[in-house]
């Protein structure tokens, strides 16, 4: 990977609904930090931008730091006419308070309700402004009809690569050192076994590389 240029997204975003509170989701950004780390092993300028994590960052790779979805589509979309390869691997959150309280909310009787916005679709843009050569690889993090669901979302965010695991497997899904996913082109699916994230990251990359 020496010259290259790859850009990594990881982790979870935060979304605040007043000074005190959030949204958020299980993600621990461990998977992200691994493929960071394992492209610039093998010699890639890595940038990494990484929602709030409670990880080390990897040696060697630039890490930009970010809590919310907002943030984290500035923060790749001002970056990404530079890269060779982009992995999108961060769980941002698709919905955000519509108003962000100045004061915390205050406890009542009865049920509260959060109106909830659409956040801004980062792999989408990327799709659709993506340069020539570059390489665009997604993330599908599904519960049910992976294949089907990872297909059209590959279709749909004009893609070249979907990495899809389903959270019900034991082994894969978000806090764990392990992970099963199956990789999703446009003319093949691959179904890796268990292995360690790490090894996972490699596998991707091989991937990536291959048709390059």
């Amino acid at each position: 990977l020496a010259g290259r240029r790859i850009l990594v997204t990881a982790g979870p975003t935060r979304e605040s609904i007043d000074p005190v509170r959030y949204i958020t989701n299980h993600s621990t950004g461990k998977m992200g930090y691994a493929i960071a780390r394992v492209a610039a092993y093998r010699g890639a300028d890595v940038t990494l931008v990484s929602g709030p994590v409670d990880l080390k960052p990897p040696m060697f790779v630039d890490v930009v730091p970010v809590e919310s979805a907002r943030e984290m589509f500035e923060a790749v979309t001002s970056r990404s006419g530079e890269m060779d390869m982009i992995v999108k691997s961060a769980a941002v959150a698709d919905y955000r308070p519509s108003t962000v309280g100045t004061e915390k909310i205050k406890k009542s009787d009865g049920d509260l309700s959060i109106a909830l916005e659409r956040t801004d679709d980062i792999l989408g843009w990327l799709g659709q402004n993506r340069r020539d050569g570059q390489f665009l690889c997604g993330f599908s993090m599904e519960t049910e009809n992976l294949l089907e669901n990872s297909r059209a979302k590959l279709a749909k965010k004009n893609a070249d690569m979907m990495v899809a695991n389903n959270l019900k497997e034991q082994g894969a899904g978000f806090a764990g050192d392990t992970n099963i996913v199956t990789i999703i082109t446009g003319d093949s699916v691959k179904e890796l076994p268990l292995m360690t994230k790490e090894e996972t990251a490699g596998q991707i990359i091989d991937e990536i590389l291959a048709r390059l």
